[in-house]
């Protein structure tokens, strides 16, 4: 069911450091920051060979990031993102297997403009997936 890898996302408490430091230290190709208010988040997307890393950083007050950087003052890995072909499809076949899909189960628009969906973590591992229609 799952694709390729589409991202790797990192809560950072310092977008315009974290963006510096993979664009000098590490030489990528960083984007420039693009809000994503549906999301409460600003992201920036750094560019590799195989796969993007997506900076996150909280916009406005309810922002589930700020509530991460709480947690992880730090900072730290927020999610993978898995590209599927077919977004509902996914859904369905993960609810009827037992999974939740969080906020309510509909498809948002993601930062790449595409349908996004998010699963919870404690049915994976730990680890927040999002789901991201191709």
């Amino acid at each position: 069911m799952i694709g390729r890898l589409n991202h790797v996302a990192i809560a950072v408490p310092d977008l315009a450091a974290a963006a510096a430091q993979y664009a000098n230290t590490l030489g990528a190709k960083v984007n420039p920051p693009q809000d994503e208010p549906d999301h409460g988040v600003t992201v920036v997307f750094i560019e590799l060979p195989n796969t993007k890393i997506e900076l996150l950083y909280p916009l406005g007050e309810n922002s589930p990031i700020q509530r991460f950087l709480d947690k992880n003052p730090a900072g730290g890995i927020h999610h993978m993102c898995y590209e599927v072909e077919d977004i509902l499809a996914a859904r369905d076949r993960l609810l009827a297997d037992g999974a939740r899909v969080l906020g309510g189960g509909e498809p948002k628009i993601g930062a790449h403009g595409k349908p996004v969906l998010f699963l919870h973590p404690k049915d994976f591992n730990g680890c927040l997936i999002e789901l991201e229609q191709t």
